[in-house]
């Protein structure tokens, strides 16, 4: 079974990470019934990676798949998470597979979502 671990940065504003839990609520509720998908930051928020991969794995996981909660590849994506991602295969040897997704960044869905963003605010400032 396969395991999706959204990785998202975190912050010390717990409004941000909950923020990031409702949109992993809503993709799972956009995935086939039973998917097992855990919301996973780097620093600031709960559970880090580490601890959303165990909870993965308690559900039954043995393949996980890493969904990058970022824009684009910066240094936590190019250091940090390489690191993360070592240290979970030398922690759990049994997982078959570790995979990790692209980030936001490239997705032609994002440039609808900009626009989408301009044209609320063009619609906000003629209505005024």
């Amino acid at each position: 079974m396969t395991g999706i671990a959204v990785f998202a940065h975190g912050s010390s504003v717990e409004s941000a990470n909950e923020a990031v839990r409702i949109v992993v609520r809503e993709m799972a509720r956009k995935m086939p019934e039973g998917q097992l998908i855990e919301a996973t930051f780097l620093e600031g928020g709960q559970p880090s990676l580490q601890g959303g991969v165990e909870r993965l794995m308690a559900g039954g996981a043995t393949r996980i798949v890493v969904v990058p909660y970022f824009l684009t590849v910066g240094l936590h994506l190019k250091r940090d998470l390489p690191a993360l991602i070592t240290q979970l295969r030398e922690t759990h040897p049994h997982l078959t597979d570790v995979v990790v997704t692209d980030p936001l960044d490239g997705h032609p869905a994002l440039a609808e979502i900009l626009a989408a963003r301009a044209a609320s605010a063009i619609e906000v400032e003629v209505a005024a």
